[in-house]
């Protein structure tokens, strides 16, 4: 997750070599990159042959958008953006709700707006542990599920996820607080412990 101005000039370097048609910068790019595409549309649509396609369907954009590129951002976000923007329509094209019914950012209690120290990798050692939260995780709205890839497997800070999604800053906190709540909820369940 390094944003510096060396990351931001190896970005500039490959997007230069892909548009100027050097052999196997494409597949390079393809190559870094396709973890991230992946995560970003399994964690939205969740099934394999769709994402499958839907990654294809990312990295043409991609290759076709890619002069649109200003290196304004790391090249990790502008690609997920455009996974993000792929997955959004094929939910939409299948009438799919993005979020919770009712959920949007004006109606937040205070409860929503608290900060929670739930740690993901901690509660995902035992093996067991580890497949009930994953079970869990696909439980979630496409929406977060999302969120909760990109910040902790693919460490992207809440800045970057904002433009990646449209969704404010504060919206963002929002999802991954009450994302970690429903984790933590039925993990405590699965365990027995009370909340």
């Amino acid at each position: 997750m390094n944003d510096s101005p060396t990351s931001h000039a190896e970005d500039q370097a490959l997007v230069d070599a892909v548009l100027n048609g050097s052999p196997g910068a494409f597949e390079r790019l393809v190559r870094d990159y396709q973890k991230l595409c992946w995560h970003v549309i399994q964690r939205m649509v969740g099934h394999v042959e769709d994402t499958r396609d839907l990654c294809q369907e990312t990295f043409l954009r991609v290759h076709q958008y890619l002069h649109q590129y200003r290196n304004e951002s790391a090249l990790k976000s502008w690609i997920a953006q455009v996974a993000y923007s792929v997955a959004k329509r094929h939910l939409e094209r299948k009438r799919i709700p993005l979020a919770e019914p009712g959920a949007d950012a004006d109606g937040l209690s205070p409860l929503d707006r608290v900060s929670d120290d739930f740690d993901i990798e901690t509660a995902s050692i035992d093996d067991q542990l580890a497949s009930q939260l994953h079970a869990a995780i696909d439980r979630l709205p496409p929406l977060q599920r999302t969120i909760l890839t990109l910040y902790h497997l693919d460490e992207l800070p809440i800045g970057d996820i904002a433009k990646v999604t449209g969704l404010a800053e504060g919206t963002i906190k929002s999802h991954l607080f009450r994302s970690r709540k429903q984790l933590r909820d039925a993990l405590n369940q699965h365990l027995g412990v009370a909340a």
